[in-house]
């Protein structure tokens, strides 16, 4: 790995990106206990139902969700048919290039996305502010709020 420069990264740069990960792996497991324990879905069913919530017209080309949930094209493929099952979205091929196939949200799909959003919010909150606490988290914690 290297920096811009050509240079490989400090050892700041490396501690720093080791705190980045750290609260990384600890919010995403928070969140991803919360959502499964209260609403039955995992943290990626939840990532893929606020992306089709935001999409103007309920849908997104299937790599266009892989994308945005960072996922691979199999595994958001796995994704949407598990919230087809549920009936909380379904997959529709684009009527001009046969071989284009979007992923559709349900109106269940955006209630049980409405319902999930603020425990989703209020786990992250709340694990952002434990972390924060945390003498070797809280200036990254605090960091990427000033940024936002």
């Amino acid at each position: 790995m290297t920096t811009p420069s050509g240079a490989p990264p400090t050892a700041s740069d490396r501690a720093m990106w080791d705190r980045v990960l750290a609260l990384h792996a600890r919010v995403e497991r928070l969140l991803g206990r919360a959502l499964q324990r209260r609403h039955g879905m995992g943290l990626s069913e939840y990532r893929a139902l606020e992306e089709l919530s935001r999409a103007g017209d309920g849908e997104l080309r299937m790599q266009e969700l892989a994308d945005c949930v960072g996922l691979g094209q199999s595994s958001v493929t796995r994704l949407v048919g598990r919230l087809d099952a549920a009936g909380y979205a379904y997959k529709d091929l684009c009527p001009d290039d046969k071989r284009g196939v979007y992923a559709v949200i349900t109106a269940e799909g955006r209630q049980r996305y409405e319902a999930a959003r603020s425990t989703y919010a209020e786990v992250l909150s709340s694990a952002l502010n434990t972390a924060g606490a945390e003498p070797e988290l809280a200036r990254t914690v605090q960091s990427l709020r000033n940024s936002a």
